[in-house]
């Protein structure tokens, strides 16, 4: 398979679970597949972002190579929303490396934070925070802080997650 060609053929779930099946956990494709995702050439990276979260999620340990590459792609701010929100997604399945978690926290606050950004981005960003809070009371209430913070905005499926790592009934 041309991992590219297939990426640019069509964008679907049924796609992007094809390009995901034929990556595997198969290092090879799997870079390719990540060249792909953090290129300069926006349409491929957008398309490119669901077959990641996809591989990711099915083996956490492909991630391992590729974490500054992925947090940059968070910083990015010309980076598609598609990136980022499935960047953030794919970190809630994998052990964020201990030199990592510090920047990780930090951007995921200030997307949490951001009521500008999308409901999905703020969500992922705010479960991979708590994730790295590990129960730090501290950091636990600033996270709690911000979620309750814009009580117009916050969506069924918001609250939901927010109940979900916060613990609330």
């Amino acid at each position: 398979m041309d991992i590219k060609c297939a990426l640019l053929e069509v964008h679907s779930k049924e796609q992007a679970i094809k390009i995901a099946d034929y990556v595997g956990s198969d290092e090879q494709r799997f870079a390719e597949l990540m060249k792909l995702f953090t290129g300069p050439v926006y349409r491929v990276g957008q398309r490119a972002a669901w077959p990641v979260s996809l591989c990711i999620e099915r083996d956490p340990n492909l991630v391992q190579p590729y974490f500054p590459g992925l947090i940059k792609q968070i910083e990015r701010d010309d980076a598609h929303i598609a990136v980022r929100r499935n960047v953030l997604r794919l970190l809630q399945f994998v052990a964020i490396p201990k030199r990592y978690q510090g920047r990780v926290f930090d951007l995921c606050y200030k997307l949490f934070a951001d009521v500008s950004q999308t409901v999905a981005v703020r969500v992922f960003a705010m479960t991979v925070a708590a994730d790295l809070a590990n129960g730090d009371h501290h950091l636990m209430n600033e996270l709690q802080l911000v979620a309750e913070s814009h009580p117009q905005l916050a969506t069924a499926g918001f609250q939901a997650r927010v109940r979900r790592v916060f613990g609330k009934k």
